[in-house]
């Protein structure tokens, strides 16, 4: 009696992502997988492993596994690595760029791997070049004089929620040395894959709408070709360096996945509905998000995204700094809070966060949407924009 589910078996993602990727677990026939606890593994007589694969826990995990083959079919790729955070993975990427090498960046995206790059680059005499990718003529610019080894994205970018046009810019990378890697965290598998594109690698901050609870840090990286080099030094940089999630995390991961279909249907619904009835308000100058027709990547996005456009947007408040701050600390529903993609609303001053040099316009608020009841979160800012 079989106690796996594959993609093979034509099933859809929301129903693998019901069943946590596999059944029930064989051992016991419990419908829920167990939490291995243990670091080491023994051996038999012959001092052959008597699980094959399972040696130490840093890269020899069933729970791992398991959480992984869900996710790289999600993804539509070959193989997937889970890491201790969305910035362990970043760093894990990045570090396949030797020193002497290029990185081409989009410019404007999460501010966390914005000066991860930089400072990382700086030490290890790698040249950083930043630049508009949702301009694709610029950037093919870029491109041609850089020769990079390893281009960055962001689709949508965060807090911008610009859109680059992934299969251009792979078609740039083929032929060439370049990797081409997608941080695709504020989209979620079920709306971007960004792999079928001609992206070579796909990046999520687990943290955020993966898990979607705001109670654990994780990080996951997935490849369209398991035996290329850079995939080979990604799963050796993870095992090695140990940037591994822990058990529990791990089992609180596929414990989110779970309901990730639901929650992203109704996220989905509730940012598109705020961002409308935000786009009319008078006192709110514009709304970024790319579900919205006056967005300018609005049909590119739509070529690229399905099962919507995802649950984070940033707004400009008619007025400055205080303004904004003064909507925010109105707001009862949504939590004055940093992250994205959990259950819960939240809105963040991202120049307070950020401050002085980051280009953050003073008047934006970037908004994490939840699954309250859509008419409550309208309603909310209905109020608290009453204020200004």
């Amino acid at each position: 009696m079989s106690n796996s589910l594959s993609d093979s078996d034509g099933l859809h993602p929301d129903s693998l992502l019901a069943h946590a990727g596999g059944g029930f677990d064989a051992a016991t026939g419990a419908v829920v997988p167990p939490i291995q606890t243990a670091t080491t593994f023994v051996r038999d007589e012959d001092y052959e492993p008597v699980l094959p694969g399972h040696i130490y826990s840093r890269d020899s995990n069933a729970l791992y596994r398991k959480t992984e083959k869900l996710l790289a079919a999600l993804e539509g790729g070959e193989d997937s690595r889970l890491f201790a955070s969305g910035m362990a993975a970043i760093a894990a990427i990045v570090r396949s760029v030797k020193p002497g090498g290029t990185l081409l960046a989009q410019s404007g995206i999460y501010w966390g791997t914005t000066l991860f790059l930089r400072k990382h680059c700086a030490r290890n005499n790698i040249a950083l070049v930043e630049a508009d990718a949702s301009d694709l003529s610029a950037f093919q610019d870029e491109f041609s004089v850089t020769q990079p080894d390893l281009v960055w994205l962001e689709v949508p970018s965060n807090p911008f929620l610009k859109v680059a046009d992934i299969r251009k810019i792979a078609e740039l990378c083929n032929g060439t040395s370049a990797v081409l890697c997608v941080d695709a965290t504020a989209a979620t598998p079920l709306i971007l894959k960004p792999l079928s594109f001609g992206a070579d690698l796909v990046m999520h901050s687990a943290t955020k709408a993966l898990n979607g609870h705001s109670d654990l840090l994780g990080g996951v990286v997935s490849t369209s070709n398991a035996s290329s080099e850079v995939w080979t030094f990604i799963s050796e940089e993870r095992q090695n360096a140990g940037a591994v999630l822990g058990s529990f995390e791990t089992w609180l991961l596929l414990r989110g996945l779970r309901t990730l279909a639901l929650r992203v249907e109704r996220m989905n619904t509730n940012a598109i509905d705020l961002a409308r009835s935000l786009e009319a308000h008078p006192k709110v100058k514009s709304v970024l998000y790319p579900g919205l027709k006056s967005h300018p990547q609005h049909s590119l996005a739509k070529s690229q995204m399905t099962n919507g456009f995802g649950s984070l947007m940033s707004i400009m408040i008619d007025g400055g700094k205080d303004e904004s701050l003064k909507v925010a600390g109105a707001l009862d529903i949504f939590q004055r809070a940093t992250s994205l993609g959990g259950t819960e609303s939240l809105v963040e001053h991202r120049f307070t966060i950020e401050g002085e040099g980051s280009g953050i316009p003073e008047n934006l608020l970037r908004l994490s949407i939840g699954i309250e009841h859509g008419n409550d979160l309208i309603a909310d800012f209905d109020q608290a924009l009453t204020t200004i």
